[in-house]
């Protein structure tokens, strides 16, 4: 498990991550990314816990994903299979999991005041928290990806499951774009990662 762990998370992540995974009895199953999710938690039916995170070379991408499902669990168990999932309970198990790892030998400095906001009030996802998502990309690969808010109005842009839009309006916090095909509006974070077509 410790290179499997030393593959995916800064250095001194490593030894806290085993423990909290030896401690919960955590079946963990780095997969190939998803689209829709980075991770996800689930209670087998032998009773076991299953923990899958998207294999990244992002390391705190993966750490954050990783404790937040471990988080998951522990809510679960301490306050019963009847909360939401991302609600209070959650919120503060995560706070309180993520608190040691706040640290420069863990996270880069540029990090750790984004990450301390965010985890005042943590999201169901960092993907939602656009000011973090965006700090967070700059530690992934070179890409041909471009960030959608970086984009002038009328870009058209493309999703990595082929579907072709025009950029819109911010509405509030997102942007409402016209898909191409059939018209239909959709919002979008304004940290998604596109392609430019034109």
């Amino acid at each position: 498990m410790n290179s499997v762990l030393e593959r995916y998370l800064p250095e001194s992540a490593v030894a806290p991550c085993f423990d909290l995974i030896r401690t919960h009895r955590v079946h963990l199953k780095v997969v190939n990314e998803r689209m829709t999710r980075h991770g996800d938690y689930r209670l087998l039916p032998d009773g076991s816990h299953q923990i899958t995170v998207n294999a990244t070379p992002n390391p705190y991408r993966f750490l954050i994903t990783l404790v937040h499902e471990i988080a998951h669990l522990i809510a679960f168990e301490t306050y019963g299979r009847r909360i939401k999932p991302h609600g209070s309970e959650w919120k503060h198990t995560f706070q309180s999991l993520m608190l040691p790892f706040l640290r420069p030998e863990i996270f880069p400095s540029m990090l750790l005041p984004l990450l301390a906001k965010h985890f005042r009030n943590p999201k169901a996802s960092s993907s939602t928290d656009s000011e973090l998502a965006i700090a967070l990309s700059k530690f992934d690969p070179p890409s041909d990806q471009s960030i959608l808010m970086e984009l002038p109005l009328g870009t058209v842009f493309r999703l990595k499951n082929g579907r072709t839009f025009k950029k819109g309006h911010r509405r509030v916090k997102r942007y409402q774009c016209v898909e191409i095909g059939s018209g239909r509006l959709y919002l979008f974070q304004p940290n998604a990662e596109v392609e430019v077509l034109n």
